[in-house]
């Protein structure tokens, strides 16, 4: 009997050991997945995306990039509440994540080198264009045929001696199909953002070819320092124009924590007047937030000028006495 009990007890405790060494193996291989998963920034114009769940969930999770929602959902695209896919990023979150080699550039423009078949994909494209259309035509025929009928059952029970109301509606109901309308302009076009592996269709492979819009000016090459900076000292930021800075910055997942501080990003050399600095100060007070001043401080005697040290100067509005 307690030789039965020992052999239970120890193939039990063998079975916790292959499931726990199970688990850590599974753990190990999901860590060196994401580590080395790369991820796909898609550019609409100047715009960079990001359409792949995986690749919104690793870029939160990891990277500490938040971003925005600008896609609309399959069940209810005409509703602008909850959003979904594409999330909108910041220009310098996606350098950032290109210059540290997580994450690449979405480039198809060898798919349309020659003209037959930029044409091909644009007569395909207005091929389903219009077969939607008329998808969409009868359904709404189906739907004005489902109220004109309902309003009729009502006439035949609110009004059971009255046959010329019942009998206009069944003439109107009869004389849809020929009269109805259904203007282009309210055709809803579905956007596909969900595909297995998310191969691109044709269009939308030349509507998100564009070229890696690179800063061109000191202000965009500033902002990029501090987002680079904050982020290295572990800050969370977001867009911060409905504020009047360049950044919110957060000291940890936007989802847990509130904003502490607007990010003015201005060069070191640049000169602010005094009621502008009145201005955005208020603000921060206004909005319970300390208003941060960085400028991005660059070495003289440095020749490739890869690291630079920013420096912050908080402002605060204390009122006048």
């Amino acid at each position: 009997m307690d030789w039965n009990g020992t052999e239970q007890s120890t193939q039990s405790d063998d079975q916790h050991t292959e499931s726990s060494e199970c688990v850590d193996a599974r753990n190990t291989s999901d860590a060196d997945k994401a580590e080395n998963q790369v991820v796909n920034i898609s550019l609409c114009g100047s715009t960079p995306l990001l359409w792949r769940a995986s690749d919104i969930r690793l870029c939160r999770e990891e990277v500490g990039v938040i971003g925005n929602l600008v896609g609309s959902l399959a069940r209810q695209p005409r509703q602008n509440v909850r959003l979904g896919r594409p999330l909108e990023i910041l220009q310098e979150e996606a350098q950032l994540l290109v210059e540290t080699g997580k994450a690449t550039t979405v480039r198809h423009k060898e798919l349309y080198e020659n003209k037959e078949s930029r044409s091909k994909a644009f007569g395909l494209y207005k091929a389903r264009l219009e077969q939607s259309y008329k998808e969409q035509r009868a359904l709404a025929l189906e739907d004005k045929k489902a109220v004109l009928q309902r309003v009729m059952e009502e006439k035949q029970n609110d009004y059971k001696g009255n046959e010329g109301a019942e009998q206009a509606v069944r003439e109107r109901l009869e004389s849809l199909e020929k009269s109805f309308s259904f203007p282009r302009s309210a055709m809803a076009v579905q956007l596909c953002t969900a595909r297995a592996g998310f191969s691109h269709c044709p269009e939308e492979h030349a509507f998100l070819a564009a070229e890696w819009p690179m800063p061109r000016d000191k202000h965009s090459e500033t902002r990029f320092q501090v987002y680079k900076d904050l982020r290295r000292k572990g800050f969370y930021l977001t867009a911060a124009g409905k504020f009047g800075g360049d950044y919110l910055v957060y000291p940890g997942d936007p989802l847990r924590f509130h904003a502490h501080f607007i990010a003015l990003c201005l060069p070191m050399d640049e000169k602010l007047p005094v009621y502008d600095l009145l201005a955005i100060a208020r603000l921060g007070s206004n909005v319970k937030k300390t208003v941060l001043l960085c400028s991005p401080q660059y070495s003289r005697d440095r020749v490739e000028e890869t690291e630079v040290e920013v420096v912050y100067s908080s402002l605060q509005w204390s009122g006048i006495v």
